[in-house]
């Protein structure tokens, strides 16, 4: 007997073998079935296995703003924490930093987990990478430097399944690890991922209409911090260059239908730009912290005399 057998042996023989001399005397044709053959009918609709609904869009969707937080640390308790201070929608950062796959999983485990919304800016732009982070429960992709409408079709074609996109079929977390009926699946997930495309590069701004005008397209979001280092004045994200480009963009996309997105880190970047009518709002969960303890520091040390 192995290690493993053996321990179960030991902790629960007494009971198995209880309840299988209670059994003894019932017919098997008449026996109960046991708990795992309980699953549900894969061809019939059941609601604990349905899809969440995306609440980022459903919100954008509603002409009101959304804000959440960038989260570049490897950390599932992070983004729970973000999720319970009651951010609408987490950016987990696959980008930058030293993020690898199942730590993300376990990252989208915690935003549902504390009722946010899951999304994953992913930097490489192929349908088996992005594949990966939707069947791992993203409800949406961040996809950064897309520089031409090619590079948004080739988003579009990875989140989408068939007749919309290219997505392969795959029984994995998003679907319920194939309880749930897989057209069910389907439609549910066309219909709910959202997509949006990050313009930050002079040439994304040469070709923003086509950028901006591809289908199933929900956001196109703004990096104020590119856009200053490929103009030559890198950090200076409220420069007039910056600002002027940012606006006019924000234009553009409220034009084509589609929401625009931009960074405000803090309180004074955040008003900024809600009041020229940017409604999706990402900050960061590193500069909250940075922000929390310069306050306490500079409180604390002239009366602690550190």
């Amino acid at each position: 007997m192995n290690s493993l057998n053996h321990g179960i042996g030991r902790t629960g023989e007494h009971s198995t073998q209880q309840s299988t001399r209670e059994l003894d005397h019932i017919p098997l044709s008449t026996r109960p079935p046991r708990e795992y053959s309980r699953l549900p009918d894969r061809h019939q609709p059941a609601e604990h296995l349905l899809l969440n609904k995306n609440t980022l869009k459903q919100k954008l969707n509603a002409g009101k703003t959304a804000i959440g937080p960038f989260v570049g640390l490897p950390s599932p308790g992070m983004v729970e924490t973000m999720g319970w201070m009651g951010f609408d929608f987490v950016v987990i950062d696959c980008e930058h930093g030293p993020m690898d796959y199942e730590t993300a999983e376990h990252m989208i485990r915690a935003a549902e987990l504390s009722g946010t919304t899951p999304i994953l800016r992913i930097g490489l732009n192929e349908q088996q990478h992005i594949q990966r982070y939707l069947e791992a429960g993203a409800a949406g992709v961040m996809i950064p430097l897309i520089n031409n409408a090619d590079d948004a079709k080739k988003v579009v074609d990875a989140v989408k399944y068939p007749p919309i996109g290219k997505r392969g079929a795959f029984a994995g977390r998003s679907a319920n690890f194939g309880l749930q009926a897989m057209a069910e699946y389907i439609k549910e997930a066309n219909e709910e991922t959202f997509i949006s495309f990050q313009i930050e590069t002079p040439e994304g701004i040469e070709n923003r209409d086509g950028i901006i005008a591809t289908e199933h397209a929900d956001a196109i979001f703004l990096g104020p911090g590119d856009l200053s280092v490929n103009f030559g004045i890198p950090g200076d994200t409220m420069n007039p260059k910056v600002l002027d480009t940012i606006d006019s963009l924000v234009t553009s996309i409220h034009d084509a239908g589609k929401h625009a997105g931009t960074l405000g880190v803090t309180v004074e970047q955040t008003l900024y730009w809600h009041e020229r009518g940017v409604r999706w709002i990402v900050n960061s969960a590193p500069k909250f912290l940075q922000a929390g303890a310069a306050d306490y520091l500079s409180a604390v040390k002239g009366p602690l005399r550190l």
